[in-house]
């Protein structure tokens, strides 16, 4: 098998009409889903455009919930050849742990609230400035840097054309179909998207398996390495993937899904079948990324899956897999996208903008181009961009926003805001400057999880001291 290719030279006929169609059927369940708007003579709401009515039954849920967390596939590949069954402790394991948690203990805590937006939660529980601080780091967080990088890729693997190149183009699709029907679009043409991508993914494992055999051909071509929990790596980097996971608890794409879902049963159930999808679908990327690496050692690791697969499969499922990579890719750039802008014009500049609809739309462009910019500067690392980016979401929210439902009413506006900022400086500090060598493996994610926690600690027990004396007098 070849390292390198030129995927547009093994596709033939067969293979490009498959991919045609399934690419024209997303296009078209993306209108669909617009046109099943009921009272479309009317204005679209924000209600409408960002929620879908509050309407997402549980197969629709399950679908785009399932289709959103993967878009990330070359970078999934890409820690799999190079640390191998880590991958899926850090990227599945640690996941699966935190979407139980939501189900049973934070789905019907936000049930309670109203709520349309993570900020719009957090406004709820804190206050305004808490609110646009979660926005600030909300945005931050879904810019879909990763995604429009995987996409600008893609299309150099299978078109030639610059990554660059790719990434504009990519964008201008995703925006366009994004921007026709709101959440609506994205829900319809993820329900598309879910059955290719895991189809697509489970094809490659079955015909792997077929040609070279089962876990002997792996354990016999492979490091011994990768068959380890931490792949080589330190146990405090392997743990901080831990942490990130958690972010799921705050994670805006999830939440979205869950204002906009008919029922908390609804949501309750639709995480508990999502995360045995997610399971199975994580075991087909791993395993393939593992006969990627063994067949394939000298690839370029977030490519090495991609070309591999195009070798492997006959006609017509060639095509088909390409597709799915697709799928993946643009099943996530989407949601991302959506949330960033309507993060932007919706909790950010809301009282600038009077119609909501229409500046989303426009938000929607002005993401996915600060998005590519933001790729360019982190030189197409997937690891940086989600280590960067997952942390600071991570680190300077996960706690303030747990401790508001733990003990509501007891965290105050402006500690919120305090505990938040001041963590993130202390990250940022902690990579500028210069420190122990004993220390360097100290990942700033640490820094500011343990920042924000002392300042909310301190801060609560003083309320709590203020609240005993004026109860005694």
């Amino acid at each position: 098998m070849l390292d390198s290719l030129k995927t547009i030279y093994y596709l033939n006929w067969l293979d490009w009409t498959v991919f045609a169609l399934v690419l024209a059927a997303t296009f078209t369940a993306a209108l669909y889903g617009h046109f099943r708007r009921k009272d479309k003579a009317q204005p679209m709401t924000p209600l409408d455009y960002l929620l879908m009515g509050r309407q997402l039954t549980l197969p629709l849920f399950i679908a785009t919930l399932v289709a959103t967390w993967y878009g990330g596939i070359f970078g999934v590949n890409e820690i799999t050849f190079n640390y191998g069954i880590y991958n899926f402790v850090t990227q599945g394991i640690f996941w699966y742990v935190a979407y139980l948690i939501f189900a049973f203990f934070i789905v019907d805590k936000i049930a309670r609230y109203n709520s349309m937006t993570l900020p719009d939660l957090t406004a709820q529980l804190f206050g305004p400035k808490s609110a646009k601080v979660a926005a600030l780091f909300t945005f931050l967080y879904m810019m879909p840097v990763a995604y429009i990088l995987s996409l600008g890729l893609f299309l150099h693997m299978v078109f030639g054309i610059s990554t660059l190149m790719g990434m504009i183009i990519g964008m201008l699709f995703t925006c366009f179909y994004t921007a026709w029907g709101g959440f609506r679009s994205v829900v319809f043409s993820d329900l598309i998207q879910f059955f290719v991508m895991c189809s697509a993914v489970l094809l490659v494992v079955l015909f792997s398996v077929s040609h070279f055999g089962g876990l002997d051909f792996l354990t016999t071509h492979l490091p011994s390495s990768h068959f380890t929990i931490t792949g080589g790596n330190s146990w405090l980097n392997t743990l901080i993937w831990g942490f990130i996971a958690l972010s799921t608890l705050i994670d805006p794409s999830f939440y979205q899904r869950c204002f906009a879902a008919k029922s908390p049963a609804i949501v309750k159930k639709g995480i508990l079948i999502s995360t045995l999808i997610w399971f199975c679908f994580d075991l087909c990327t791993t395993a393939g990324s593992l006969y990627a690496r063994a067949l394939l050692p000298n690839a370029l690791p977030s490519q090495a899956y991609f070309f591999y697969a195009i070798q492997l499969l006959p006609a017509g499922l060639k095509g088909f897999f390409v597709a799915g990579i697709l799928s993946i890719i643009l099943s996530t750039l989407n949601s991302f996208l959506f949330i960033a802008s309507n993060t932007l014009s919706f909790d950010l500049f809301r009282k600038q903008f009077s119609n909501v609809v229409f500046s989303n739309r426009i938000a929607l462009f002005a993401v996915g181009t600060f998005s590519i910019v933001l790729a360019q500067l982190f030189h197409g690392s997937f690891k940086e961009i989600w280590l960067v980016l997952g942390s600071y979401f991570s680190a300077c929210l996960l706690i303030p926003i747990l401790m508001g439902y733990l003990y509501p009413g007891k965290i105050s506006d402006t500690l919120f805001t305090w505990s938040s900022l001041l963590s993130a400086v202390a990250m940022t500090a902690w990579h500028l400057f210069p420190k122990p060598e004993v220390w360097e493996v100290l990942d700033p994610f640490y820094i500011g999880v343990l920042t924000s926690a002392c300042i909310l600690l301190i801060g609560r027990s003083n309320y709590e001291k203020i609240s005993s004396r004026i109860t005694s007098r």
